[in-house]
């Protein structure tokens, strides 16, 4: 048997983890500038596996357009610079003995506005998340017993507040996103 205070909490972890999946997910599109967690989303066929890059390389941003990927096994260099390639990211990764050059090239007016699109489609899957705690967690308010009308009234206020609160936490990354993919 639940609580109104056990439910609320729990709705509020749900909406914080789907802000928090939400700006993980905007930091591995690229903006202007370099960064590692660029390479988060790739997946490398290794050791019988789809294995995450940060798994068997080191990968660093040593100048603003440009990451360096290191094997730690040298054999899966091939794999690894494949991986990059066939990602969506539109990256032409390059090998130079154990060293695998990633130049990020310049951001066209197009590809800014691709990426904008995408930025707003994975805000919209937070926003989905959110709403979708709270319908989980409005529907199991009403199956309470035992609580009065005004009790559930207000946990409906609370729970609503909470998801307002949340879904305009993911505005706000939607729009600092938007304007650092888009600034020249």
């Amino acid at each position: 048997m639940s609580t109104i205070p056990e439910l609320t909490k729990h709705a509020r972890e749900l909406m914080h983890k789907a802000v928090e999946s939400t700006k993980r997910e905007f930091t591995s599109i690229r903006s202007g500038k370099a960064s590692t967690s660029l390479l988060d989303i790739v997946r490398v066929d290794a050791y019988g596996g789809h294995v995450a890059l940060n798994q068997v390389a080191l990968v660093a941003a040593p100048e603003p357009r440009l990451l360096t990927v290191q094997p730690f096994d040298k054999s899966l260099t091939q794999a690894i610079e494949k991986a990059i390639r066939e990602s969506d990211l539109g990256l032409n990764p390059a090998t130079q003995g154990n060293l695998i050059r990633v130049p990020l090239p310049a951001l066209s007016e197009e590809r800014r506005k691709d990426l904008v699109r995408v930025v707003h489609k994975l805000g919209e899957e937070g926003r989905i998340a959110v709403r979708h705690a709270r319908t989980e967690t409005l529907s199991k308010v009403k199956k309470l017993e035992k609580i009065s009308e005004d009790d559930k009234r207000h946990a409906e206020k609370d729970v609503q507040k909470l998801t307002d609160d949340h879904i305009k936490q993911i505005d706000t990354l939607i729009h600092a996103k938007e304007v650092e993919i888009l600034e020249v």
